[in-house]
């Protein structure tokens, strides 16, 4: 009714004050009687024109003021202005806009009123004659800092003469205000709307530690619009006016400080209320200069009430997740049947695919054959992983620094260690993943840190073993500085040694010389297990395990012979009883003791070992022939 009037108020005025007569092409050429006319409407000639308009719109205030006295901020529009903190004169220059914009007959009006089939949209020189009132804000409401455009309801567009630029409405609210609630498409990637309690204060809150989950619950059930931080002004103000709308406060998740962009934008739009949320603390000259309260999240694990909320169930003593990872978790798991296990090998797959190689568990505490001293110690290494909760939640302990656990195998190649791990993570519930260093260890400056924050940042989003084998390679001793290649690789050392200490999961590290491990790296070991060649007995128990029950093996293999003749580790006994199986499979026969001391023989030649008639004993003329003699012939 309002933007009616006014029309109707402006057409008059063309039409009675102006004398202006509808035509064919207007605004694409000027008339004679145009120029005369013009002349006599121009203030600063005070021509008669300027006495006829008063006049005209003096007659035509009635319906005008009928219209204001019954403009009501009522139902979705009246909600928005409400939102928005519009006052009641940008109100009515919004609701003109609206008007016009969704209107194809007042938008002929209007091409009308401004003389031009081209401008079917108000101009601002348009908006100023309409709204005259002095003491109305009028075209003042699509200023820099007008109410429409402070809370990107409107915008003003064109690039010629200021009174020619043209007012228009988002389309987002056109839609909303006709019933369609979709998001703005130009939110940035990764938006999501979190649903819940509506605040009603406009702050500025600054949230920082634990994981993104536990940093939103910090919020207290709010109406939330996470956002990762624009990159555009046109993201920004999408953002804005989809809080707006829909009344919801804007969480930042910021992976670094706040742009100064974003910095001006939350300074500006204070009708709504912003969270800045991140890991760290926010610099303070990143900071959006107007008052700010903080929370500190110390501690972001999923409890019962998380549990039950996202599963519909009590937590899974064998997974200790944070609130982020419950909330992935429970996402794969609801298309998984449910099953948590799983979900929870999925949460870190996708980030290591390529940096390391993930190995699903597959042999137990009878496939490792170890000691009993070393054995025990790798069950304490389960056990003080399985434990953290406990000793560093209920009994208090002080973490030293982080609730990780690392640890360190040494011992000669073929020794257990990487059966070790896989025992270790299988008995855990874990997924093993074994980095590949030639993917991690890069000649260029910055980039081995790089993938190893890749690493530890992916590890960290799932409950799993990170096992660097050839550990010496990345965490060898620091060396005095000589060149710029030595400074770079005491700094890859000294990053790694600081990962380690905030890394909460449990580590790996695998060495065949422990004494080529840096010093600095030694206080952070929970437990260093040395594993040694095996004994005679333990070789006894490799070699019968080497061969499984569904091989056909013949009565002549002597596995007493072999583990006391020849002092080899458990991988080369696997790899001789491997090539003795390749064997027999080429005669077609059953696995043989010829076989046997064929293939050391094989392995012997591999390591660059010597054979000697006192190990080989009475097989030595076998392995003493030549390969071609001493084998069959066919």
């Amino acid at each position: 009714m309002l933007a009616d009037a006014l029309l109707q108020r402006e057409a008059l005025i063309c039409r009675l004050a102006e004398g202006r007569p509808p035509r064919d092409f207007a605004g694409l050429y000027v008339t004679d009687d145009e120029v005369e006319r013009l002349l006599a409407g121009l203030p600063g000639l005070d021509g008669p024109g300027v006495e006829r308009v008063a006049a005209v719109r003096a007659g035509a205030a009635g319906p005008v003021v009928e219209a204001r006295e019954a403009f009501e901020l009522s139902g979705p529009f009246g909600t928005v202005a409400e939102n928005a903190g519009l006052t009641v004169g940008e109100a009515e220059v919004l609701a003109l806009l609206l008007a016009v914009e969704m209107s194809p007959a007042r938008q002929r009006l209007v091409g009308y009123i401004q003389d031009s089939v081209q401008l079917p949209r108000l101009t601002l020189a348009t908006l100023g004659r309409i709204f005259v009132e002095d003491d109305h804000v009028g075209v003042r409401a699509v200023a820099p800092r007008g109410g429409l455009i402070r809370s990107a309801l409107a915008r003003v567009t064109g690039d010629g003469p200021w009174g020619t630029q043209v007012a228009e409405p988002a389309a987002r609210l056109i839609w909303h205000l006709a019933g369609d609630d979709s998001p703005d498409p130009a939110l940035p990637p990764g938006t999501a709307a979190r649903s819940g309690t509506i605040s009603g204060k406009s702050e500025l809150v600054l949230v920082h530690g634990g994981d993104r989950e536990s940093r939103l619950h910090a919020l207290g059930g709010q109406r939330l619009l996470v956002v990762p931080p624009p990159e555009t002004d046109l993201a920004w103000q999408a953002v804005i006016r989809e809080a707006t709308i829909t009344r919801s406060t804007v969480v930042v998740d910021l992976p670094a400080a706040l742009p100064a962009a974003g910095r001006d934008v939350i300074q500006r739009a204070t009708h709504l209320g912003w969270v800045l949320s991140s890991r760290g603390e926010q610099p303070l000259e990143s900071v959006p200069d107007r008052p700010w309260r903080e929370i500190a999240v110390f501690d972001g694990a999923a409890g019962p009430e998380d549990w039950q909320r996202a599963m519909g169930r009590d937590p899974d003593p064998a997974y200790r997740l944070s609130r982020e990872q419950l909330r992935l978790v429970a996402t794969a798991a609801h298309t998984d049947g449910g099953l948590v296990a799983p979900a929870v090998r999925r949460l870190a797959g996708g980030h290591l695919d390529g940096v390391a190689v993930r190995i699903r568990p597959r042999r137990g505490w009878p496939d490792l054959i170890l000691p009993a001293e070393e054995s025990t110690q790798l069950r304490e290494l389960a056990a003080r992983h399985r434990e953290r909760d406990t000793v560093y939640g209920r009994w208090r302990f002080r973490t030293a620094p982080s609730t990780g656990v690392v640890a360190l195998f040494a011992g000669p190649s073929g020794t257990g260690k990487t059966l070790a791990a896989e025992v270790v993570a299988g008995e855990l519930g874990l997924d093993l993943y074994k980095v590949d260093l030639s993917a991690v260890v890069s000649k260029y400056i910055g980039e081995t840190e790089k993938n190893l924050e890749r690493i530890f940042g992916a590890a960290a989003a799932g409950d799993l073993v990170l096992f660097f084998d050839e550990a010496d390679a990345l965490f060898g001793k620091r060396s005095e500085v000589s060149d710029a290649h030595d400074r770079y690789a005491n700094i890859e050392v000294a990053y790694l040694l600081q990962r380690l200490e905030t890394y909460d999961g449990l580590v790996v590290l695998a060495t065949n010389l422990q004494r080529n491990i840096d010093a600095a790296f030694s206080r952070r070991i929970s437990v260093a297990i040395d594993f040694v060649p095996p004994e005679e007995p333990e070789r006894r128990l490799i070699w019968r395990q080497a061969f499984p029950s569904t091989a056909p093996v013949a009565g002549d293999l002597d596995l007493d012979f072999l583990a006391r003749q020849f002092k080899i580790t458990g991988g080369v006994i696997s790899n001789a009883a491997l090539g003795a199986a390749f064997l027999a499979a080429a005669e077609g026969g059953p696995i043989t003791m010829r076989h046997a001391v064929l293939s050391v023989k094989r392995e012997f030649q591999k390591l660059g070992r010597l054979r000697t008639e006192k190990e080989f004993d009475r097989y030595w003329d076998l392995v003493s022939k030549d390969a071609t003699d001493a084998a069959p012939a066919g």
